[in-house]
This record gives C-alpha cells, structure tokens and sequence, in this order.
C-alpha cells in the first residue's frame, strides 16, 4: 500500500522534497477549489493519509476496492491545505466524464506545471511535473546499488511506462492502456487472472 511505502522511503532517506516522495502546492489548490465547486470527488494524497472535501461512494470505493488509507473529511481547502505537504492529487469521475472532461480541462490548466496520469480509467492523477514511477526506480537503483539489468518490473496503467521501459524485462498487464503495452518487453495476463503472480512465477523465479 502506499503507506507502507512512504514508511519504507523514510527508513532509507529517500522521502521529502528531493525524495522519491516529494510535494509541490500551486496545482493541487486550484484542483481542490474545482473540486468543490464541480462536485467532483478529490482525493490529496499527504504521506499516509487521503485527505477530501465532502463525501461520495467514489470516494469509499477507493478504500474498500483499492485499500488506501480511508479518507479524512476536512470540509474546507483552506482547512486541508493547512500545515500538510501534498504529493499527488487524485479527481474520481465516471471514466467518461475523466476522458471528456477533466483530462482536457486540466492538461490545459497545469500546463508544464504538472502531469495527468491514469493508473485506472475512473480517476485522473495531477503529480508534479517531472516526477514518475522511473525516476523513482533509478534513484532505488542508485541507493540500492544495482541496475537495470536486475529488475524485473509490471504494470498496467500510464502511471507505470517510465518504469516499464527502465527495467531490463517490463511486464504490462493485458487489461492495461495500450501506452504501456507499446514499451513492454512482454504482454502478461491480466489481474483479474494474477497477472502479477503470474509474472513472478514466470520470469522471477
């Protein structure tokens, strides 16, 4: 869970702003504000909290179907914003209302501020520009000593293509956006079939 890997950056000195964990603000409240005057459910992601504004089924969905952190209601931006860093900000929509809507509107709106990422058709990620799951990895590749030539990685949404074509043997998922398919070494099954297990059994072990 994220959590857990937030506990784990910090035992090896690599959360905070120049971390693999790190936080930017300028976008996040003009994501929030939209949020609250669209309805349309946000998720701030602070460490190992979810942080929202109002209620919604969306929101719980994120807890009991993907087990984030449940969500803190703070009924205002500014009571939110207070005194807490903001790594990523997630929009939960319809995945048509993401697709039609919001990816436009926002890819607009950040500019070269930021970037929108989908891990899932239903949500729409804003994470700081510049930052990836790949730049993540290099920097554990430094830290950890290793390369690229020993990492086996698997992923199935956008969110997973720079780390994907940084490891010497990249697995994307069948139920996945074709956008890491095109840099996979290898189309595995999907996750509703164990993909990730499968995967591991297949080319780890």
């Amino acid at each position: 869970t994220r959590p857990a890997v937030i506990n784990i950056l910090k035992m090896m000195d690599l959360a905070g702003r120049d971390g693999i964990a790190s936080e930017f603000s300028g976008d996040f409240v003009q994501a929030l504000i939209y949020s609250l005057k669209h309805k349309v459910p946000p998720i701030a992601f602070s460490e190992d909290r979810c942080l929202t504004l109002f209620e919604h089924p969306l929101v719980d969905l994120l807890h009991t179907a993907y087990h984030e952190p449940k969500a803190e209601i703070i009924p205002s931006v500014e009571k939110l914003l207070a005194g807490i860093d903001i790594q990523m900000h997630i929009f939960l929509d319809t995945a048509q209302g993401v697709s039609t809507t919001l990816r436009a509107l926002w890819a607009e709106a950040t500019g070269d501020h930021a970037s929108l990422v989908q891990a899932v058709r239903d949500m729409l990620e804003i994470v700081p520009f510049g930052t990836s799951k790949g730049i993540g990895v290099r920097m554990l590749f430094d830290h950890l000593r290793i390369t690229p030539d020993e990492v086996m990685a698997i992923g199935d949404g956008e969110n997973d293509v720079e780390m994907l074509d940084l490891a010497s043997l990249g697995v994307a998922l069948s139920n996945g956006y074709e956008k890491p398919k095109a840099v996979a070494n290898v189309i595995g099954i999907s996750n509703d079939e164990d993909g990730v297990a499968d995967a591991i059994y297949r080319y780890a072990l």
